[in-house]
């Protein structure tokens, strides 16, 4: 997992400007390779009490949503695309992870992505 997650994943970031034509080849090339990404999440995050939990965050959390999945929300302009990708990333994420915690708090690793939720 950590190699496809380390020599794998590539979201180019392309200029607004470039990608807001949804049928331009760098857009599609783009949104091709977020959902990939997407993907991949999802399969690290199934690893959940299986492997330990603290490696399957880092590799979910700390290098694939904070390192190439979230840059991608950020510059997804604010709408339905943007909601949907936030959607799946959310629907990614094992509900055991977030039963201990205290009402208005969130998982560090998701501090960055919870602030664009609330924006």
């Amino acid at each position: 997992m950590k190699k496809s997650v380390e020599e794998d994943v590539f979201i180019p970031l392309y200029p607004k400007s470039t990608v807001e034509d949804k049928s331009s080849l760098r857009s599609k090339f783009q949104e091709r390779q977020f959902w990939s990404a997407v993907k991949l999440l999802s399969n690290v995050v199934r690893w959940d009490g299986i492997v330990q939990e603290d490696k399957v965050r880092d590799l979910g959390l700390s290098k694939l949503l904070n390192r190439y999945l979230l840059l991608n929300i950020l510059n997804t302009p604010l709408g339905p695309d943007n909601i949907e990708k936030c959607n799946k990333v959310v629907a990614c994420l094992p509900e055991r992870w977030f039963q201990n915690l205290k009402g208005g708090s969130t998982l560090p690793e998701l501090l960055n992505f919870s602030q664009h939720l609330l924006q």
